[in-house]
């Protein structure tokens, strides 16, 4: 609660007489306790006051009939990210960030990716430069650590922890990328050292370079055997490993962008035997399945991604755990890959040669609000928890972010509960020729997006600048636990 209480001091030590830089007045505003009629003043960049009175500010917005939610915090995102596979994203830090403020989000945090041979240390130097002249919201950094060398360990992990990069993700497949078990735990053993996250990203590997080679083998290349090579029981093994580890190691992990029944479980009963095991998914998940991408034409391509979506029978089990807080976390994984790179091969491109990902970072919260806010699945303050202050919490970044709170940055989005939209690609601001989610209908939209008081967005008008976005120094969301393991003390 440092944070809080030191910006909170600094907001209302200048609150006096003075009119408010901006206020939000007659809109719902959902506060942790639940949604209140209520009013917010703002000073610089942060919540200086909420109430019932009428205050004087030198800008004003009316929120009636509106609500007033914190700012969404896309967890799961890439942009600007080095070439895979010689090929680089369609979104850099310009583009992917607007469209993510044009989506309710004020936060993102995009992945600096560290490749076998790499040193971590350059592609972080060579993210913020990326960045810096081109976000237009804040913004934070994960590590994808794809080499662990004695020097990464010893030296760059923990500086780059100390400077605000504090949560890992793995890989437990992907050549050039993935981890033996071995340095799994290594990392693991990092990150209880220095209280932070690790994500991983659980695929078996053999499984999936077993079945692609007996694929190929019987000429079987066609977009539906991406899913056959990419098994849910592989998900479900690499997650079960994963949890394992992280027992032995006694350090919490979140499973990323879960695709399947079997890892609900695994995660579930983890959870049940008191382990801190947290995991999300994404929408690709819940609004796409298996039969989007078995298709008679190449356009199944623009549903591949990683894991990818299963048969839709499994979208209840997704649903099951998101309602009961098994999926802590819905994300994007916005992976943002022109369709037209997709498929440079031509018709025929087999499966393997599909780049993996899609984009989503500005229907993420569209869709998940239209999807549980209609018919009550979900209450609005377990959307705001599942899309915004339970990521922000997970990744060190609450109460500064993810929360309407006296002493937070001013980050707002303010929806339209009733307005109805439908998704077309050429309304969305990324730099992605499709969308998987063409055509799809959703009730209620993001009308207005305010960062650290700003208003950057309005009834479909920018007003934002590149640029703008800070780096957002992360702290540690866990207590460092430099004793030695228990099973291991002699």
């Amino acid at each position: 609660m440092d944070h809080l209480e030191s910006t909170q001091r600094q907001a209302l030590a200048q609150a006096g007489d003075e009119p408010y830089d901006l206020a939000i007045s007659g809109g719902t505003v959902v506060l942790p306790d639940g949604p209140v009629a209520t009013n917010i003043g703002v000073r610089n960049g942060l919540i200086a006051r909420i109430g019932p009175e009428i205050l004087r500010a030198r800008k004003s917005v009316d929120a009636a009939g509106r609500l007033v939610l914190p700012g969404g915090v896309d967890s799961h995102c890439h942009m600007d990210q080095q070439p895979w596979e010689g090929r680089s994203t369609a979104d850099d830090f310009r583009s992917g960030t607007l469209s993510a403020l044009c989506g309710g989000n004020t936060t993102v945090l995009p992945f600096a990716m560290q490749m076998r041979g790499q040193s971590l240390r350059q592609i972080v130097d060579d993210y913020h430069e990326r960045a810096r002249p081109k976000a237009h919201i804040d913004y934070g950094f994960h590590l994808i650590v794809g080499d662990p060398t004695p020097r990464v360990l010893s030296e760059e992990l923990p500086e780059l922890i100390e400077q605000g990069c504090t949560s890992i993700k793995i890989y437990l497949t992907y050549e050039g990328l993935k981890l033996d078990d071995y340095e799994v735990l290594n990392i693991l053993d990092l990150a209880r050292r220095e209280g932070v996250m690790v994500m991983v990203h659980a695929e078996n590997d053999a499984c999936i370079r077993w079945l692609t080679d007996r694929l190929l083998e019987a000429k079987k290349t066609a977009l539906r055997y991406h899913v056959t090579a990419h098994p849910d029981i592989g998900e479900r093994e690499a997650a079960f490993r994963a949890i394992s580890f992280a027992e032995l190691i006694e350090t919490p992990i979140l499973i990323v962008h879960v695709s399947s029944a079997g890892v609900v479980e695994e995660v579930r009963r983890a959870q049940q035997r008191g382990l801190a095991i947290y995991a999300e998914t994404c929408p690709q998940y819940l609004f796409l399945s298996a039969e989007d991408i078995d298709t008679a034409d190449m356009s199944g391509a623009k549903c591949v991604c990683t894991p990818p979506p299963r048969e839709r029978a499994n979208q209840p089990q997704m649903w099951r755990g998101l309602l009961d807080g098994t999926l802590a976390v819905f994300s994007s994984d916005h992976s943002p890959w022109n369709y037209a790179d997709k498929i440079a091969g031509g018709p025929k491109t087999p499966f393997k040669d599909i780049l993996n990902g899609i984009p989503g970072i500005e229907t993420r919260l569209p869709l998940f609000f239209s999807a549980t806010q209609g018919d009550g699945r979900l209450s609005i303050n377990r959307f705001v928890d599942i899309t915004t202050t339970t990521p922000a919490k997970l990744y060190g970044l609450y109460p500064r972010k993810g929360v309407i709170a006296l002493g937070s940055d001013a980050d707002f989005a303010i929806w339209d509960p009733h307005k109805s939209m439908t998704i077309r690609n050429e309304m969305l601001h990324h730099a992605v020729d499709h969308t998987p989610y063409e055509g799809m209908a959703v009730r209620g939209w993001p009308v207005m997006t305010i960062s650290r008081g700003d208003i950057v967005y309005a009834d479909g008008e920018v007003q934002s600048t590149a640029g703008r976005g800070r780096f957002l120094r992360c702290e540690r969301p866990f207590a460092p636990k430099r004793i030695p393991i228990p099973s291991l003390a002699g």
